[in-house]
């Protein structure tokens, strides 16, 4: 029989090297989390069974990092895992990751050595070898994060979206704006295009503003073919829920693009996720872009 574990927020962050678990944890341990760097995947199971025999309430609230610095025992966190989820443990993963020319540039801003590079010719190599080790848990996590256009702010804000308080399993909508400009968001799971939209970029007074404002936000939305691809885009979001919630996903993450995501997508955006609001599912916004210029 499977032990009472409701009380148990357990976390496991992985990820590429260079794609922000450290700024993440130093996030989690601001938000409350007991948090523990580096782990031995084969301890990742036992660890959450000492964890969840102790009287200490701050031994409730966990975030582990565990990930291709353990070499070639990374791949016994499969065995931990498939441990706790045939003992009915609560957890969840959380995968940080991030564009290849982004990671490169990070480790030589740094000057830090890469964990995999002994085992690669150049620092490259090394990242392409992580990316494949890494490639079966980043299948099996519940959030996925890209942190290549994110600042350190942006990601604790993510970070801080996901998991600030007691959050019941159950399916979190992600509403996020974006400009195609500077690339498709890599976690979207569903991505709208509204370029096809009227767009205040080219209305002098709506220029410096943002869809976040009500001059922009009433001037897109004032068109028919707005409210129309507002309702048809709805109706699609209201019909898929119940779908991915079914097929256990914990996380869907909704792009919506403009060219620049400042106004189109920023507006679209607030639609959605005002909708989604009002039928009481757990969602979130972010707006990738908009303080771009």
């Amino acid at each position: 029989m499977a032990t009472d574990n409701a009380k148990m927020d357990f976390i496991i962050i992985t990820g590429l090297s260079g794609a922000g678990k450290s700024v993440a944890m130093k996030n989690m341990e601001d938000i409350g989390y007991y948090c523990v760097d580096n782990l031995p995947p084969m301890l990742v199971s036992t660890f959450y069974e000492l964890c969840e025999k102790s009287t200490d309430d701050r031994m409730k609230k966990i975030a582990v990092v565990t990930d291709a610095r353990a070499g070639n025992v990374f791949n016994d966190l499969f065995s931990s895992l498939d441990k706790l989820k045939a003992e009915q443990k609560r957890f969840r993963i959380l995968f940080l990751d991030a564009r290849d020319d982004v990671i490169l540039r990070r480790f030589k801003e740094t000057r830090r050595k890469h964990p995999l590079s002994e085992n690669a010719v150049s620092t490259e190599a090394a990242v392409t070898l992580e990316r494949s080790l890494l490639m079966p848990v980043k299948a099996r996590a519940d959030y996925v994060v890209d942190t290549s256009l994110l600042s350190p702010t942006q990601l604790k804000e993510r970070i801080s979206s996901l998991f600030l308080g007691n959050i019941a399993l159950g399916l979190t909508v992600n509403c996020m704006s974006f400009g195609f400009k500077y690339g498709l968001p890599a976690e979207a799971d569903l991505v709208f295009d509204v370029r096809c939209l009227p767009n205040p970029f080219y209305i002098p007074e709506l220029k410096e503003h943002t869809g976040l404002e009500s001059c922009v936000y009433d001037y897109v939305m004032q068109f028919e073919q707005s409210k129309g691809f507002a309702d048809r885009m709805i109706s699609l979001v209201d019909y898929t829920l119940p779908l991915y919630l079914s097929e256990g996903k914990s996380q869907l993450v909704i792009a919506i693009g403009c060219t620049g995501g400042k106004h189109r997508s920023v507006t679209l955006t607030r639609v959605l996720y005002s909708h989604i609001l009002e039928t009481d599912q757990r969602t979130i916004v972010h707006h990738r872009d908009i303080n771009k210029h």
